[in-house]
């Protein structure tokens, strides 16, 4: 990215002039506190901005500030954030919260230097807060804005190596403006990249308002760029997941405090993929008075390093199994944070009879 120097000066003004007339509203957008812009930037790290939005409002009238988040429940503070996914963003912000109200009277610190010391805040995210909250002159760049620089300067650099990240967040903070112009500019350069700089397909530089000075448009290679280096594959596990019922309650354990989905309840789980006797078979090993089995359809779920691939059933059991939560299912849904990779097997749930055992009686007689 060598000719950012010259492009920049002349990109900034149209790119400002373009944001003002075109930006979309959005509740952190319209109300752009540091909190709700701390928030709504952690949410849209791995969500799309539809599916992001009732969660961020919800969120916030649960929680309307940093001391209430710091604060929450555990338990409160994943269901609010459950089918979003990535949990550790949730668990973040709360000891976040808590190192703001200890150590900054309760308020967000302005310069992204001590924006980045907080749990959770890296660069991008600091950037974002200061700028668009504070009008401090930082770059926040994420994948869109490496996009539009890329096409801007027709770069080949690979923008999955940090050194590429780094010099592009150089280059636009030596041209960035303060106050109001460093919030547009920085939702300006987001919402060019996610409604016109668009990736997986040709961008559309007849709405774009750096058209005439894109060097990738010029030399008809945008839909070429960014370059990206090749992803490592995904590890594939095969699980089978089981939702153990006596009729009317379901069995549920909590994950580890550590690594995937930590702290957050699940469906029990076998590796590979057993048949229905070996299932009952190793349940009642264990001491689960497991009596019947049926199938419950078959899931996938894909994380950033790793596939589950899930076989699902339905095992009735005898009685409540030692080592097991087991709330009925309208308490399963109001208060327990399941991740959405079992999905399926909330939906499977939300189909069965009010009581299974008293359905299955009716069904033999």
């Amino acid at each position: 990215m060598k000719d950012e120097k010259k492009l920049l000066p002349e990109a900034i003004p149209r790119l400002l002039a373009w944001y003002r007339e075109n930006r979309r509203s959005m509740p952190w957008r319209d109300d752009p506190t540091p909190y709700h812009v701390w928030v709504s930037e952690i949410m849209l790290q791995q969500t799309r901005i539809e599916a992001a939005t009732p969660y961020y409002l919800r969120f916030i009238r649960e929680l309307p500030g940093i001391r209430e988040l710091a604060a929450a429940e555990d338990e409160k503070l994943m269901k609010l954030w459950q089918g979003l996914g990535y949990y550790s963003r949730a668990r973040n912000l709360k000891k976040a919260a808590g190192v703001v109200v200890r150590s900054y009277g309760g308020a967000l610190p302005e310069e992204a230097a001590e924006l980045k010391k907080l749990p959770g805040i890296g660069d991008y995210t600091a950037g974002a807060i200061a700028s668009i909250a504070m009008g401090k002159p930082e770059p926040a760049v994420d994948g869109n804005v490496l996009r539009v620089l890329s096409r801007l300067f027709a770069s080949e650099e690979d923008v999955l190596d940090p050194a590429v990240r780094k010099s592009a967040a150089d280059a636009l903070r030596a041209a960035y403006p303060r106050g109001r112009d460093a919030s547009d500019l920085t939702q300006g350069l987001m919402e060019l990249g996610e409604v016109v700089c668009i990736p997986n397909g040709l961008p559309l530089c007849e709405n774009c308002p750096l058209s005439t000075l894109c060097r990738a448009k010029e030399r008809g290679v945008a839909e070429k760029l960014p370059v990206r280096s090749p992803k490592k594959e995904r590890r594939v596990e095969e699980k089978t997941v089981l939702i153990l019922t006596d009729g009317t309650r379901f069995a549920l354990s909590k994950r580890e405090e550590r690594g995937l989905l930590a702290g957050l309840w699940e469906f029990p789980s076998l590796p590979g993929r057993p048949g229905e006797e070996e299932i009952l078979r190793i349940l009642r090993e264990k001491g689960v008075p497991a009596e019947k089995i049926v199938p419950a359809g078959e899931a996938k779920h894909v994380f950033t390093h790793v596939e589950w691939h899930m076989k699902n059933y339905i095992v009735r059991v005898a009685t409540a199994p030692e080592g097991f939560r087991f709330p009925d299912r309208e308490t399963l849904f109001r208060d327990y944070a399941v991740p959405s990779a079992f999905r399926r097997c909330l939906e499977e749930i939300r189909k069965l009879p009010g009581d299974l055992r008293e359905a299955q009686k009716n069904e033999e007689e």
